[in-house]
């Protein structure tokens, strides 16, 4: 409250906002804050606007962006800062276009795991279970499903863990590796593994911590369903891998360790730092600077924006709140930079992507509606 915090503190005190298991004890911090000061802080939202984004710079310091979490804390959201790049004005929201009978809420942890003989388990948050195939035993914990390591046998069984729009779960593999996949991603691999390599498939995006083992690397192939599909090799390291069939693009981002990206013909090997882009009308390689705090924020319950365009953004809440994106009119060309909390509803969302943009946006049942 008297702005303090390192840069480090803020991102550390975001982390136990978005948590569920600490609301009781931040609304009782914030509650007597708001008794023994003197008096309550005025929220004017076009000044707090016109600070986060100066009209020709899309530059914000973080003394700016630490004031203004406080307030934001104070008024009751949870989210950093949203804004776009050039000089505009905010659109007046509509209010009653965004505030539907039936809200829709924010994703939650939920899959499905398909066995080797077919057999479908449903996952959720709450489950706690143990469920048996062959020899082994796969354990539910909450959001998290572990796997022991198979007793050796002659046949190789492959499983298929599945979250639907508007889901997340985290698995440990046999190995040890520790995958966390986001909504709307599929990752097939073996319940035990075998031979030279340790081979997975993904089709989504999945964020990979995995278990070190030099003499058997780590692969990570995206379906074969695409021609001249990225594959990555991997010896211990931790990395994301993002490959949705409605994006342009597969990309590879390396957070610490090392890996080798294969497409096609080419082969290219990955700093920590550094993001593997796949184009998938040319199949062509291009190894860029990341922005691993973009690449990761899924994981850990924001959306950041970073020079992203609208429909992009779009694309990600589409996902993540199981709705659809329906275009009545032409997506502005400006960029947002900021984030938003994955954990508000839908509505809240919107409000603050219409507020920083051209576009109007309507949600119709579970559709969203861009307007001019």
């Amino acid at each position: 409250m008297n702005r303090s915090c390192t840069r480090e503190e803020l991102e550390e005190l975001f982390i136990y906002i978005k948590d569920e298991a600490h609301a009781n004890t931040l609304n009782h911090l914030l509650s007597n804050y708001s008794a023994t000061a003197n008096t309550a802080p005025d929220i004017d939202y076009e000044n707090i606007y016109s600070q986060l984004i100066p009209p020709r710079s899309r530059i914000i310091t973080f003394r700016r962006l630490a004031a203004a979490a406080v307030i934001f804390l104070l008024a009751g959201s949870a989210f950093w800062y949203l804004g776009h790049s050039g000089k505009q004005t905010p659109v007046a929201s509509n209010t009653e276009a965004l505030t539907p009978a039936n809200p829709i809420n924010p994703g939650s942890n939920k899959a499905t795991l398909t066995l080797a003989d077919g057999t479908v388990v449903p996952l959720d948050s709450a489950g706690s279970q143990t469920i048996h195939q062959g020899n082994q035993s796969i354990k539910q914990q909450n959001g998290q499903l572990l796997y022991t390591a198979e007793a050796n046998g002659s046949t190789i069984h492959y499983n298929k863990l599945s979250t639907p729009r508007g889901g997340q779960f985290q698995i440990v593999l046999p190995d040890g590796t520790k995958v966390w996949l986001n909504s709307a991603t599929t990752l097939r691999y073996p319940t035990a593994f075998t031979g030279t390599n340790r081979i997975v498939e993904l089709e989504g995006q999945g964020y990979f911590e995995v278990a070190p083992d030099a003499t058997h690397p780590f692969l990570v192939k995206v379906p074969s369903t695409r021609r001249d599909s990225m594959e990555v090799q991997v010896l211990g390291t931790g990395f994301d891998v993002m490959a949705y069939a409605d994006e342009a693009t597969v990309n590879t981002t390396l957070i610490s360790g090392s890996v080798r990206v294969k497409g096609g013909n080419t082969l290219q090997t990955l700093q920590p730092g550094q993001q593997a882009v796949m184009d998938n009308d040319n199949h062509a390689i291009t190894v860029r600077p990341a922005d691993i705090k973009k690449v990761t924020a899924w994981k850990n319950g924001v959306f950041v924006f970073n020079n992203t365009a609208l429909p992009a953004i779009l694309r990600e809440v589409a996902r993540w709140y199981d709705v659809d994106i329906v275009y009545n009119a032409s997506p502005s060309t400006e960029l947002y930079g900021g984030g938003i909390s994955r954990n508000l509803q839908l509505s809240s969302v919107l409000r603050l992507l219409e507020a920083s943009g051209y576009n109007h946006l309507k949600l119709e049942g579970r559709k969203v509606i861009v307007l001019p």
